[in-house]
């Protein structure tokens, strides 16, 4: 091959440079886009989460029903007049 045509190939290769591998170029393309990926998935589940803090919150505020289920399992209240029994579990070998 003649000079020219070594030029040109080298011009060639200067230009996909900056294609594949310069700032914007289809490798960091297809990183961010895998970052995004990832980052909708932990949106998703901190939104779900929300929602059913959300819908806990809504719950305390309009009922007792709410307010008396979590006294009595988080923090074993009883009403007046209730006898409180505790069934233990087997233990497993």
């Amino acid at each position: 091959m003649r000079w020219p045509t070594w030029v040109l190939v080298a011009l060639i290769a200067l230009l996909q440079y900056p294609l594949w591998l310069g700032k914007g170029g289809w490798l960091r393309v297809w990183d961010m886009q895998h970052q995004l990926d990832a980052q909708h998935e932990v949106n998703q589940k901190l939104e779900e989460r929300n929602a059913g803090l959300d819908a806990e919150v809504r719950d305390l505020k309009s009922g007792y029903e709410a307010i008396e289920e979590r006294a009595r399992f988080e923090l074993g209240l009883i009403k007046d007049g209730e006898v409180f029994v505790q069934v233990p579990q087997k233990s497993q070998p």
